[in-house]
């Protein structure tokens, strides 16, 4: 990590659409989600998802990017706005990406996300903005590097502000690395 989290921006959306509109606050419900978001819920919602599955659980009811990731992307030509890419929550000053499985981000309010893994980006960012997807997902070797963010679970509900520090407690060891959920 880089020093202290920050919560950077907020962003919600109550419909199914690729961005999400920035709101000053959030309200996480545990074992749910982000409260108005289309994403909310105990199964899965993302349309992908539910057509292969609708009743798995929800590992994917709260999606975060680093705000590190929307300056590279900008610096690469990409005109980005928080919520332009879906986040719930655009952070700063943690490496997102590097975080184990299990790993736990704590709010001052209480509210607390688990990570359960990277997002898996997908046609959908290279129809918001053409040649995006080779700037989140590409190989390095055999591997498969993904850097859209990440999603979590909500473990204990409350409310989120712009501004709120957040805290990070690794699970213990040994740490599974990040894949997509």
């Amino acid at each position: 990590m880089t020093g202290p989290g920050r919560v950077a921006s907020l962003a919600r959306a109550p419909g199914h659409g690729f961005s999400k509109r920035v709101v000053p606050t959030l309200t996480l419900i545990a074992g749910e989600g982000v409260e108005g978001d289309a994403h909310r819920g105990v199964t899965v919602k993302h349309r992908s998802r539910v057509r292969v599955d609708p009743t798995q659980p929800n590992l994917r009811q709260v999606h975060l990017i680093p705000s590190e990731t929307l300056a590279r992307l900008t610096a690469a030509g990409f005109a980005l706005a928080p919520g332009d890419l879906g986040e719930n929550i655009l952070t700063g000053g943690l490496d997102l990406h590097a975080l184990p499985r299990g790993a736990r981000l704590a709010f001052p309010s209480g509210a607390t996300v688990e990570v359960t893994g990277l997002r898996n980006p997908c046609q959908q960012i290279e129809d918001f903005r053409p040649g995006l997807l080779a700037h989140v997902l590409w190989r390095e070797g055999d591997a498969l590097i993904r850097r859209a963010g990440i999603m979590g679970i909500v473990l204990a509900g409350g409310e989120i502000r712009a501004g709120d520090a957040i805290a990070v407690a690794l699970p213990a060891p040994p740490h599974a690395p990040l894949e997509r959920v």
